[in-house]
């Protein structure tokens, strides 16, 4: 855990945000400018107006991110409930065919991510978030009127070409605006809307399924149709309500002031010291790479992925073949384990918040997925199995905002951390390929094979997360000796002090 001596007292009581942009601006003036270091307290806000600014970053930029990719996560994992509804009779999804379709969304997807983070520098989140949100929404309604698999495919690919900068950039701009210690609640808050909101696409789709014979179309057709009609609204909603970098210069629609803008890149720097990108430069952007802990971090996030996507692809599927249900219980079934992840994660990144713990967190969470997997895969009774369902799906997922702010916390410099991002959500993405792959239909019932690598994986979390966790131990006892500057290269002109968190 980062030592408590090196962290600024501002920030023990900013906790989370909102204030009335101009409101408060008019009457504070800034009495460091002229020193050329402006300090967070030199600003003059009191501890409410500062709750009050941080409350209102929350619910304008949290929740946002957390809406859309809530969109994000039910466009690209509905698949499941279109399958079961008939679409896998009508296109004829025998073989491996649903897991080809599946599985090409993710190569687009890892492939066009690592120059969205510095697109999302140049054009700003709300142009760049907004527009990919509208056009993957028009392509999910393309979806809904296809005649043939190889179609749908197609038209995978060009949702993972879309949506491929959306999930690095949310992860990017989040961390941008608040401390180490506050992204951990966020990255919960934000995962934790769009996973628990599309658990509940289940019974959306249930519901949509309804309409089958409407206009002439299939019931699974309407799902894509009508998701992709409220994925084109809130994108167009997303180009109002999306903020940009605290930073920068373009204006946002009604949200805070200059003054307190500045105030928040003053308590981001005296945290970390890197609020400003350096100008852009390839060679700097890409020496990011020659650091092993981002390929780290980034295999974590691959490991913790490879269960989310196995479970939300085919969950539905398990349900029906596995455990007996109907397809409309199955439907309705998927939602349950996913609110309780939705407890777990928030109760977990709270604590790691409090007690400025990550890699603890992470393993709690895999522990969970241990205990579960066996369970849901050897149990005898389908209710025990559907208990096991709680725990995978509570742990994997609770992994995904605790490994987000696992790098987050341990990372300095905008195109590092830009980088990082891309690299650490390609991974998630690859993650992706291999839970469409890990449950083969040749496996059914049982699907085994799946369940063994998704504990292989989850061990290997563990390992990774543990021999990190003594590796940051020990480079933080030689920075506390003053032996080595962590986190700074030798052309960067950030604050001494950083630490990492384990």
């Amino acid at each position: 855990m980062a030592s408590s001596q090196e962290e600024k007292a501002t920030f023990e009581n900013a906790e989370t945000a909102d204030s009335s942009g101009a409101s408060a601006t008019g009457h504070h003036h800034n009495k460091a400018a002229v020193a050329g270091v402006v300090a967070p307290d030199d600003f003059g806000f009191s501890p409410e107006e500062q709750k009050k600014i941080m409350r209102r970053i929350d619910r304008r930029l949290v929740l946002t991110v957390g809406a859309m990719y809530c969109i994000s996560l039910m466009d690209r994992t509905n698949l499941g409930a279109a399958n079961i509804a008939g679409m896998g009779k009508e296109l004829l999804l025998i073989g491996n065919r649903y897991s080809i379709i599946s599985l090409v969304f993710f190569v687009t997807y890892v492939v066009f991510q690592p120059p969205s983070t510095v697109i999302v520098r140049k054009i700003g989140p709300r142009i760049h978030l907004a527009g990919i949100t509208l056009l993957w929404g028009g392509c999910m309604v393309g979806m809904g009127f296809v005649k043939k698999w190889e179609q749908m495919a197609g038209l995978r690919v060009l949702l993972g070409v879309l949506e491929a900068g959306f999930f690095p950039s949310c992860v990017y701009l989040l961390s941008t605006w608040y401390t180490r210690y506050e992204v951990g609640k966020r990255n919960s808050v934000f995962y934790l809307v769009g996973c628990v909101a599309s658990a509940f696409a289940g019974i959306l789709a249930y519901g949509i399924m309804q309409m089958n014979g409407q206009a002439g179309l299939s019931g699974w057709r309407w799902i894509f149709i009508i998701e992709g009609i409220i994925t084109m609204l809130l994108g167009l909603a997303g180009y109002w309500l999306l903020v940009d970098f605290p930073d920068s210069k373009r204006q946002n629609w009604s949200f805070l002031g200059v003054q307190e803008r500045e105030w928040i890149c003053a308590r981001v720097d005296a945290d970390r010291g890197d609020v400003k990108p350096q100008p852009f430069s390839l060679a700097k952007y890409l020496r990011a790479g020659s650091d092993i802990k981002i390929w780290a971090y980034a295999m974590i996030f691959f490991n913790t992925t490879t269960v989310t996507y196995a479970l939300a692809y085919f969950l539905p599927i398990i349900l029906t073949e596995n455990m007996g249900f109907s397809v409309g219980a199955s439907q309705c079934l998927v939602a349950p384990p996913y609110a309780f992840a939705g407890i777990v994660m928030f109760a977990t990144a709270w604590a790691g918040d409090r007690y400025r713990l990550r890699g603890p967190i992470i393993i709690f969470n895999c522990i969970l997925c241990l205990i579960g997997l066996p369970i849901m895969g050897f149990h005898t009774n389908a209710g025990v199995r559907y208990f096991g369902v709680f725990l995978v799906t509570a742990g994997a997922n609770s992994n995904v905002p605790a490994a987000m702010s696992y790098q987050a916390n341990n990372i300095r410099g905008q195109w590092k951390r830009a980088f990082c991002s891309a690299t650490f959500v390609s991974f998630g993405g690859i993650g992706g390929i291999a839970g469409s792959l890990v449950f083969r239909s040749q496996d059914a019932p049982g699907y085994r094979p799946g369940l063994y690598a998704c504990i292989a994986t989850t061990l290997l979390t563990m390992i990774l997360v543990g021999c990190l966790s003594l590796y940051f131990w020990r480079l933080n006892s030689q920075a506390e000796r003053g032996e080595k500057e962590l986190e700074c290269d030798s052309d960067d002109n950030y604050e001494p002090g950083f630490r990492y968190t384990y």
